[in-house]
């Protein structure tokens, strides 16, 4: 493609980017690419952006066009990209996109591709951000579940278990066991003491009868009287 077919080119792109090309001069001219971050709405200042020079060789398009990649002063920041630690990573992931199109008109598809690759770089930088962010939320609920987790069960954990709950269940029946035995104890009616006479009679508790019989065991007080005055 001669300087010609290079006008030719560059009238297209005028007509597809009327407000981003810029020329420089007639075989240089440089394009501003703004990019669209999804998810994102547009800032105030606006979005991020950068340019790209494009400088023709005489030889172009058989061989590709001189590419460089400038930051635009005063041009919004994102925190996920930057034209200085990104430049040569963009540039680099233009060669495929260049060696497929040599030959042809190409600075449209350049241009395309590296609007592409630059989004992608910020995309995946902010899904890495919030990847790092759910990753340590899920590290801190697994921590605190940990709080609510019991022993994991396995075969000599369990018969170790087993052993002390038939321990326990013994111990519990011979205590329910002599609970019972106590309460039958508690609960015994005891048989009443029989007294003898005389207790009846000290106590006032004899009758009539129980009186006579109390004299017969204890002292015959009237009859001694009776002997007495005999005697005299």
């Amino acid at each position: 493609m001669g300087r010609e077919e290079q006008a030719e080119e560059r009238e297209v792109l005028e007509s597809i980017f009327p407000d981003e090309i810029t020329d420089i001069s007639e075989t240089e001219f440089k394009v501003t690419v703004t990019l669209d971050i999804p998810g994102e709405e547009e800032s105030e200042e606006g979005s991020p952006a950068f340019s790209l020079n494009v400088k023709y060789p005489d030889e172009y398009p058989d061989v590709p066009p001189h590419l460089e990649i400038q930051a635009i002063p005063d041009a919004p920041s994102h925190p996920n990209f930057s034209v200085a630690d990104d430049r040569e990573q963009l540039l680099a992931g233009l060669e495929e996109t260049i060696q497929e199109n040599m030959g042809m008109a190409m600075v449209f598809t350049i241009v395309s591709a590296l609007k592409e690759a630059a989004e992608q770089l910020v995309q995946d930088r902010k899904d890495a951000v919030t990847k790092a962010e759910e990753e340590q939320l899920l590290a801190a609920e697994a921590e605190e579940n940990k709080k609510f987790e019991g022993t994991r069960v396995t075969p000599e954990t369990f018969m170790k278990w087993r052993e002390g709950f038939l321990k326990e269940m013994e111990e519990k029946h011979a205590r329910e066991e002599e609970e019972r035995l106590a309460d039958l104890k508690k609960a015994k009616v005891k048989e009443p003491v029989k007294l003898t006479g005389r207790q009846l009679w000290e106590r006032g508790l004899a009758g009539k009868g129980d009186e006579e019989e109390e004299g017969e065991d204890g002292p015959p007080v009237d009859g001694m009287q009776k002997l007495k005055v005999e005697a005299t």
